[in-house]
């Protein structure tokens, strides 16, 4: 990636520029099926992976010795937190340093097509006792605000937040992620398990989808 279009964000992530174009389709390995789909790969796999081994590193050096209960959000969350923990697993078998954790799986839904609803549903959620007195690590997005009022009412000892993309949008007031991977432009992007309508969760890279990908899978 470009020096001038991608830079280290203090707290740790990666910010990607506006003016940053993406890689060429050309260069990388996806599903035929989504040819024509795709303007470009925004952050490739090999990157996402390097990326969520140095947060979960910091997360074991933050939070390492608590006991802390990771709260998955579903649907585009599954594989960053199933890479996440792997790689906190990991790191807790090599270090002297123990990392007792449980995983529970919410469901978060808000989009229709490319546009974001003010109709939010929570699955799973309805009784989170069990994060009383514990640490909890949200991996969420957008909707981080009106999730995190709800656990915060089953009294934790304290929560992080961590999320593989921020999105830079107009107006955005919201809080950043204790835990950041990526910022990027205010692209729709899919991949990774980040879907449109839930096609393109089986593309292993983030990438941006095409105004013809958009509407072919429109409902």
């Amino acid at each position: 990636m470009a020096d001038e279009s991608v830079r280290a964000r203090r707290s740790g992530g990666i910010v990607i520029n506006d003016d940053w174009p993406g890689y060429s389709l050309d260069l990388f390995n996806y599903p035929a099926h989504y040819s024509g789909d795709l303007d470009c790969v925004i952050v490739p796999h090999g990157v996402i992976m390097d990326r969520t081994e140095r947060i979960a590193r910091n997360i074991m050096d933050d939070l390492g010795d608590h006991d802390i209960v990771v709260l998955c959000v579903l649907k585009g969350g599954y594989q960053f937190c199933a890479d996440l923990v792997d790689r906190i697993k990991v790191l807790s078998r090599n270090s002297n340093r123990s990392l007792p954790m449980r995983v529970h799986f919410i469901r978060l839904k808000s989009y229709l097509n490319d546009q974001s609803t003010e109709d939010l549903h929570i699955l799973g959620a309805e009784d989170l006792s069990f994060l009383t007195e514990k640490v909890a690590i949200v991996g969420t997005g957008k909707t981080m605000q009106t999730l995190l009022k709800h656990v915060e009412a089953f009294r934790p000892k304290m929560i992080k937040v961590a999320g593989l993309l921020v999105k830079r949008v107009p107006q955005n007031s919201a809080c950043l992620p204790d835990y950041v991977g990526f910022e990027i432009p205010n692209h729709f992007v899919v991949g990774y398990a980040l879907d449109y309508n839930e096609y393109f969760r089986d593309l292993n890279h983030i990438c941006v989808i095409s105004e013809s990908g958009k509407m072919k899978y429109k409902i």
